[in-house]
């Protein structure tokens, strides 16, 4: 797992990157990972997302819509 600065580091990026479609690109990167079962790999974007979350102002206690 990434430390928390490195999260909200990459939750920074992806948001600068995508802007508003953000949420879908977390989506794609986790289900692209489901696929392959790569369980570590979505645990990692799940907190990413929850950082997103929090840096769009939404309740970081659930997951982007």
């Amino acid at each position: 797992m990434l430390s928390e600065w490195e999260l909200w580091a990459c939750a920074n990026q992806v948001l600068k990157t995508h802007g508003e479609k953000a949420p879908l690109h977390v989506a794609e990167q986790i289900g692209t990972l489901a696929l392959v079962g790569d369980e570590a790999g979505i645990a990692t974007w799940q907190a990413i997302a929850q950082r997103i979350a929090g840096l769009m102002g939404k309740d970081s206690d659930t997951p982007l819509q």
